[in-house]
């Protein structure tokens, strides 16, 4: 599926339509446009759209009243002003569904995440044990230059049984690691069912593919274990140079592109600094300072990702990272995507961040939502860190931004752009996000000495 022509435009009675959550009318006139003799890039688009507005659909549940009544449950003392003083302060994901404004399913969760006065005010017990453990391992890390941990992860997906359809044949496709950068000693220790495929070491989109005829109350999955040997080293950029390989710089439609916008702060941002680690870092400390941390929709289902960020001033990991990778190609510094699973003793779930290119040192790291919330927790040593860095908390599934599964997928992908939660279709239908459990379960995760 050509993901580029998410950059087309849509026509603008539809797009009205859409901001007022007019769907269904919405959907009706694209099939009978698309019957119509039109080019056949927008067609694409027009189709494309109709499942985006499924997806939007399914993520924006709950009422304003909805929202109110869980905030008044769940934070002691919450007044309605709150809600409308947060609104305002961009807090709360919204969309229009049929003229009815509706709030995303995990704007609780948001809240709590993001703003460290309502975390202190809900009701259920919130630790800071993961931001005690990175210190330490930072620490640690920034005393023994490396650290490894072993890593044994099973990574699990089952189709819910009322959507089950037994005897049909069904594609499932299971992210694992890459064998590259910071991965090593990596091996599968079992699938189930016997997987029919495993993509070369170094796929970009790295799976396990399974490709059966549906059993009743059948699960697919992979268990693995790796090493994860992180280094640490100053960076000096006195011995900085401008060699650097000329991939990695280009733009990448629909999400990676270098918009007048974006060059003009970039520009802004960087100013007449020409060391390529100085301007990486300016970069990062803008994007750690001034774009908050937010759960989003569906990546699908956005604008383009970077100008999305530079313009509303959030976003979650991935759109920190792309647009930390699109303001770094714009500068000259070659910039990639990296991303899985951030695994600790104590959490396991997705995460993306970003790689950028500088000589001497190769390929170094930038993770700035974890840099993001170190700014706001006034922590220098993590918010330090995370520019050139990685904790060896991390599962590389992903080497690129919007890259093939393989086998190809024949129908979208629940996640077109990234590697982390698994895919799965029928060999003749689609199935909805919402049909299907994905399940991460950390078996065990050790230094290893």
């Amino acid at each position: 599926m050509d993901l580029s022509v998410l950059s087309i435009p849509l026509p603008e009675d539809l797009m009205k339509l859409k901001w007022n959550g007019q769907f269904e009318l919405m959907k009706e006139m694209i099939d009978l446009r698309i019957q119509k003799d039109i080019p056949y890039q927008l067609k694409e688009r027009l189709i494309l759209e109709k499942n985006i507005l499924d997806d939007l659909k399914r993520e924006f549940i709950y009422t304003k009243e909805e929202a109110l009544e869980i905030l008044r449950n769940k934070i002691s003392g919450f007044q309605d002003r709150e809600f409308d003083d947060l609104f305002k302060e961009g807090a709360f994901e919204f969309l229009f569904i049929e003229g009815i404004m509706m709030f995303k399913y995990d704007f609780y969760d948001n809240l709590i995440k993001t703003r460290n006065a309502y975390a202190l005010r809900n009701k259920e017990t919130i630790t800071n044990d993961q931001y005690q453990l990175l210190d330490q391992v930072i620490t640690q890390m920034k005393n023994e230059g490396e650290l490894s941990y072993k890593i044994h992860v099973k990574t699990s997906l089952k189709i819910k049984e009322e959507y089950e359809k037994i005897g049909k044949t069904i594609r499932v496709w299971l992210p694992i690691p890459i064998e590259y950068a910071q991965v090593e000693d990596f091996k599968i220790i079992k699938t189930t069912p016997k997987a029919t495929l495993i993509n070369d070491s170094n796929y970009k989109h790295r799976c396990v593919y399974f490709e059966v005829t549906l059993q009743k109350d059948q699960e697919f999955s992979v268990e693995y274990e790796f090493v994860n040997h992180s280094i640490y080293q100053e960076l000096d950029s006195n011995i900085v140079t401008n060699e650097h390989p000329h991939e990695y710089l280009e733009e990448k439609a629909p999400h990676i592109v270098f918009s007048s916008y974006l060059k003009a702060l970039t520009k802004e941002i960087i100013g007449n600094e020409e060391n390529p680690l100085l301007k990486a870092k300016k970069i990062y400390d803008y994007i750690t300072s001034h774009v908050m941390y937010s759960f989003v929709r569906l990546y699908i289902t956005l604008p383009p990702i970077a100008e999305y960020a530079a313009t509303g001033m959030k976003g979650d990991c991935g759109i920190q990272a792309t647009l930390f990778i699109t303001m770094c190609r714009i500068a000259g510094i070659p910039a990639r995507w990296q991303a899985g699973l951030y695994a600790t003793p104590q959490t396991i779930g997705n995460h993306d961040w970003a790689q950028f290119y500088i000589a001497p040192y190769g390929w170094l790291y930038a993770d700035c939502s974890f840099g993001g919330t170190a700014y706001r927790h006034q922590s220098s040593l993590r918010r330090d860190f995370y520019f050139g860095h990685l904790e060896p908390f991390r599962i590389p599934c992903a080497s690129e931004f919007q890259y093939e599964l393989y086998p190809v997928k024949k129908f979208l992908r629940r996640d077109p752009y990234d590697n982390q939660t698994g895919e799965v279709e029928y060999i003749d239908a689609y199935i909805p996000r919402d049909h299907y459990d994905m399940t991460l379960e950390m078996i065990d995760i050790s230094e290893k000495e």
